[in-house]
Order: structure tokens, then C-alpha cells, then sequence
């Protein structure tokens, strides 16, 4: 009995080269994942797991009970004959994995076969195969993972029950007890743990390969991150270059290429003096993955370069995918096809797609600022006409009388406008020019209102340098004479102070007019409110372009009493580069 135990293990290195192959096929992957399997899926499991069954069998000890011999491989089986093999270990997997219908058709196919050899236990081994199966089946647990404990006591459970069928259906009764009695625990031990040994070898196989995925997805995570900052300006050049310098780097390939859909943006490692940025896109393999978005590996042929001792000699080349759109793609250059790793693949894969999300960021932000561009352009098209109106009448009025403060007028009306016009091209101005621009406006409405409006300035000069979203300031000035103090016959005042704190700069509006209603206090600022003579745009969008662009510590800050006035302030920042 003993001597025949170590046979049956050695044997049991056939399961691992199976349990390894197994692991390449994509409908085993999808049992251990616990998904369901289509039909076609659940055929290719049975015939898989059938054929395991079979090879347990071909590959199994030949007994003969009369003459107590071994022999090494079972063909055809003589009357006497009976087999000590690893059938059951495949046909138990199927149940485990699959559950009983898999498990059941692997018995099938591996019983079947065992009946047509023959032998005086070809039958109730046939019968038993099935009923493996179904055993097995019946320890499936969809939503649960397998144990090794399970597996062994499977593996083993199903043995045993084929020795006591064949007790029961081989005849004569007392050949089969000897069979039994010889080959009955070497089996049961021997399958009990190769089921087990089968599990244990997927499972490490899987983890490894999931753990490796791991790895690639933090080394991609880790290349993006690095290359974030200059690929959220674009899929230009420059940031293409400096993204494949950051990721050549760090990945060992011969060369990083970026393209865009027509022109090679960068070229950065070996053959950079013939494979230069600035040309139109030749390969045909890249263009066909423009063409479908597919990731596509290209031979030395297929790259169609020009020099005949170019080093590149196979390219992987990557989408790069920007709202379901490829702009783009990512190259990995190596020596040959043999360099062309799953390892390389999935890094390109998981890099390519962080990569065109940041490209996907670098547009709803660009898309952002243009938005913002477009509001500051609706707030100077609504202020132009009401302001130039009111000042031209101001300085016609004077041309006669007061010709030098026409002139004066004239001057800062043009300052005014110019800065208005500036201010559509440029996203920053320094508090400074900011505050001349409100100077300027602030100069013509002083005429228009005669000695009715006096303005203090409170300008700490240290703060003026400080960076500003344009048409920040001149929209609250604006504010407190249309509402402020729009009813008052005199002493009408308007404070502007800007003071330098820790950290950042302090400006506050305030002035002496009838102040806000409680109510309306509350809506100002957070959504637009439409008025009588405003534009319904004012403070609304300049609180949405200060919380923007300089951070939700610079929204708007509204304090009013009715009859006493009102003030508005807020605070910026200073940022790394600037000095106060």
C-alpha cells in the first residue's frame, strides 16, 4: 500500500503544470472571480476540466489484483486490472469552481473515458466520476472564497466514496476489497492533497500576477503625478517633452515618444538625432491606433524608419484618450519583441489612461477660464455703454466752461477704457493697476455728482503689489454709487482701504449709504440678483471669479444696516512668487 503512495504523489507534479495553464484562460479567471459564466464559458469549463480528468487518468498507476504488480501508464486494461490515478482531482476543481453542472459534465467526460478503457472497476469508477462531480458541486460557495481545508477534505471525501462504490458494484465482491485494500488510503491521501495542492498553486499564480498589477498601477499612478503639472497645460510640446523625459526616467525602454494626431510632439532616449519632434506621423501602426483607440505592439518593420541601424526595433504604442477621443498616443521604444513584456503592457496601459484623464482636467479647466474670460467681457460690455453715455455728457458739458477739466476727464476716460480692454487678454493685474483703473472711473463719477461724492483712499503702498483677479475692485465702487448712495443729495462718501495682514492683503468698500435690506443682504454675493439699474451680474460674478482664482478664503464678505451704510470685503492671499 505504502509503495504505492509515493508514486501516486510524484505524480501529483502534473497538477502543477495544469493548475498554471489553467490560469491563462479567461473563463477560469472569471470562476475565481466569482462571475457568471455564459454558456459557451460553462462549455469550455466542462471540456477543460473533463480533459484534466483524463490526463489524471492516462497518467495513473496500472494494478493488476493477481499478480499484485504496478505498472507505470494505463492504455487498455485487462480483466484483473484496476487503476490507482488523479481523475478526481479535475472533476473535484470543476465542482469547487463551477458548481455542480460544471462539476457534474467533468465527470462525465473523464467517466466515460474511464469506462472505455475497461478493467473490472471501469464501471463504478465511470459511476463515481459523476458523482465526484456532483459532490464537489455541492461544496460550492458563489459568494464566499475556497479554502484549502475544503479542497483536501473534497478531494479525499470523493475518493472514498469511490472505493465504497466499487465495493459495491465490482465483482467479485473479494477482488475488489483486495483493490481496496491496497489502493484505497494511498489514493484518498494522495488526491485529498493534490486538490488542495491544485488550489494552492492558482491561488498563488493569481496573487502574484495581482500583485505585480499593483505595482504597475503605483508606478503609473507615480509617473502621473509627476507629469501632472505640465500636461495640464496641454498636449503641446513642451509639456510632451518634459512628461517623456519624467516617464523615460523611470521606465526602463530605449526611447518615450508623444504624438498627437498628426505631428510627433517629443522624442526623448536612443535615436532621438532621426526620430525628431516636429514631423508629421509615418507609421502606419500609429495611425491605426488614432484610427481605432486600440493599443497596439509594432515590429521593427512596422515602425518604418528611415536609418537601417536604427536601435528601435518594436514600439508599444497607447492611446491617449481624451472624452472617449484619441488625441494622442504614448510610445514605449525597445530593442526587440522579446523586451515586450505583460509587465511593459500593463504599465503603458495604466499610464496611457492617467495620462488622458489629466488631458481631460487640462480642458474643463481651460474650458473654465474661458468661461471666466466671457464673464469678464459681459461684465465690461454691460458697464461700457451706461458709463460712456453719462461721461461723454459730463465732458461736453465742461468742454466750453472748464476746458482743462475736460481734458482731464478725457484722459482718465481713455485710461478707464483701456484697462477694460487689457483686462480680456490678461488673467492677473497687480492691485496696483487695479487700483488706478478704479482711480480713473472713480475721477469722472467725482465730476458727474459735483460736491455730492468725496472718496478716501487708505493704501498701505507694501500691499499694491500683490496679484488681483481683473475687474475685481471697480465692480464694488461701482455697486455703492448705483445702490449705496444713488438717493442721497450730499455727503455721499466711499471709503477704499487696503491694508497689508499676515499672509495676504485686507480691501475693504465701504460707504455711508441707505445700507441693505436684511432679506436681499442674505441672497448678494451667492446668486445673482437683478435690480432696477444694475446689470444682475455684479457682485455674484465677482465673488464666483475671486473664490475661482484665488481660493474660497477670498469669497465676499457683505456687512450692511439699513440707513447706516454698507461694506464689502475680502481677502487675497499672496502666493509663492509675489513679495509684499
Amino acid at each position: 500500500m505504502f509503495e504505492l503512495l509515493l508514486p501516486m504523489l510524484e505524480r501529483l507534479g502534473i497538477i502543477v503544470t495544469v493548475a498554471f495553464i489553467i490560469t491563462r484562460f479567461r473563463f477560469f479567471r472569471e470562476l475565481i472571480d466569482q462571475k457568471t459564466l455564459d454558456r459557451p464559458q460553462q462549455y469550455m469549463a466542462i471540456v477543460f476540466f473533463g480533459l484534466f480528468g483524463i490526463i489524471g487518468t492516462y497518467t495513473g498507476i496500472t494494478y493488476d489484483v493477481h499478480s499484485f504488480e504496478y505498472s507505470s501508464w494505463a492504455i487498455n486494461l485487462g480483466e484483473s486490472e484496476a487503476l490507482a490515478n488523479s481523475r478526481v482531482i479535475g472533476i473535484v476543481a470543476a465542482g469547487l469552481f463551477g458548481g455542480y453542472r460544471i462539476g457534474v459534465g467533468a465527470g462525465l467526460i473523464a467517466g466515460i473515458h474511464r469506462f472505455s478503457l475497461g478493467g473490472f472497476t471501469g464501471f463504478a469508477c465511470g459511476i463515481s466520476a459523476v458523482i465526484a462531480g456532483l459532490i464537489a458541486g455541492l461544496f460550492h460557495k458563489k459568494e464566499q472564497p475556497l479554502k484549502l481545508k475544503t479542497a483536501l477534505v473534497v478531494g479525499a471525501l470523493a475518493e472514498t466514496v469511490q472505493m465504497g462504490i466499487i465495493l459495491t458494484i465490482s465483482a467479485p465482491f473479494a477482488r475488489a476489497w483486495e483493490l481496496v485494500q491496497e489502493i484505497g488510503l494511498p489514493m484518498i491521501v494522495a488526491n485529498g492533497v493534490g486538490s488542495a495542492l491544485f488550489l494552492l498553486i492558482i491561488r498563488n499564480v493569481l496573487n502574484e500576477e495581482e500583485k505585480a498589477g499593483a505595482i504597475q498601477a503605483q508606478r503609473a499612478l507615480k509617473l502621473a503625478e509627476s507629469t501632472i503639472s505640465y500636461l495640464r497645460r496641454g498636449l503641446t510640446m513642451d509639456s510632451a517633452q518634459k512628461a517623456c523625459q519624467i516617464i523615460y526616467n523611470e521606465v526602463g525602454v530605449r526611447a518615450i515618444s508623444m504624438t498627437d494626431n498628426q505631428r510627433i510632439l517629443a522624442h526623448v532616449g536612443q535615436a532621438d538625432d532621426h526620430h525628431q519632434p516636429g514631423g508629421m506621423i509615418l507609421t502606419q501602426a500609429t495611425k491605426e491606433v488614432i484610427r481605432t483607440g486600440e493599443l497596439v505592439v509594432a515590429r521593427h518593420e512596422d515602425i518604418n524608419c528611415s536609418d537601417p541601424d536604427c536601435p528601435l526595433g518594436a514600439a508599444v504604442i497607447a492611446p491617449l484618450n481624451r472624452k472617449q477621443e484619441v488625441v494622442g498616443t504614448l510610445k514605449f521604444y525597445v530593442q526587440s519583441e522579446k523586451e515586450v513584456s505583460n509587465v511593459l503592457l500593463e504599465l503603458i496601459q495604466g499610464l496611457s489612461a492617467l495620462l488622458g484623464q489629466q488631458l481631460e482636467i487640462a480642458e474643463a479647466e481651460k474650458a473654465q477660464e474661458l468661461a471666466r474670460a466671457a464673464e469678464v467681457k459681459a461684465l465690461q460690455a454691460q458697464v461700457n455703454p451706461h458709463f460712456l453715455f453719462n461721461s461723454l455728457n459730463v465732458i461736453v458739458s465742461l468742454t466750453r466752461s472748464e476746458p482743462d477739466q475736460a481734458r482731464a476727464l478725457l484722459i482718465a476716460l481713455s485710461k478707464f477704457f483701456r484697462q477694460n480692454l487689457e483686462s480680456t487678454t490678461r488673467t492677473w493685474t497687480s492691485l496696483k493697476e487695479e487700483l488706478q483703473h478704479v482711480k480713473s472711473y472713480l475721477t469722472i463719477e467725482e465730476t458727474r455728482f459735483v460736491d455730492k461724492l468725496h472718496v478716501r483712499y487708505e493704501v498701505e503702498d507694501r500691499a499694491l503689489g500683490v496679484k488681483i483677479a481683473p475687474l475685481t475692485l471697480q465692480p464694488l465702487v461701482e455697486n455703492c454709487i448705483k445702490h449705496g448712495i444713488k438717493d442721497q443729495e450730499e455727503d455721499c462718501e466711499i471709503t477704499i482701504q487696503i491694508k497689508h495682514v499676515t499672509e495676504g492683503v485686507h480691501i475693504s468698500v465701504i460707504d455711508n449709504g441707505s445700507g441693505i435690506l436684511p432679506e436681499r443682504l442674505k441672497a448678494l454675493g451667492g446668486e445673482e440678483v437683478e435690480s432696477e439699474e444694475g446689470t444682475g451680474l455684479g457682485l455674484y460674478n465677482v465673488n464666483k471669479r475671486l473664490k475661482h482664482m484665488h481660493g474660497s478664503q477670498s469669497a465676499l464678505h457683505i456687512s450692511s444696516e439699513p440707513g447706516k451704510g454698507t461694506e464689502i470685503s475680502f481677502f487675497i492671499g499672496i502666493r509663492e512668487e509675489e513679495s509684499v
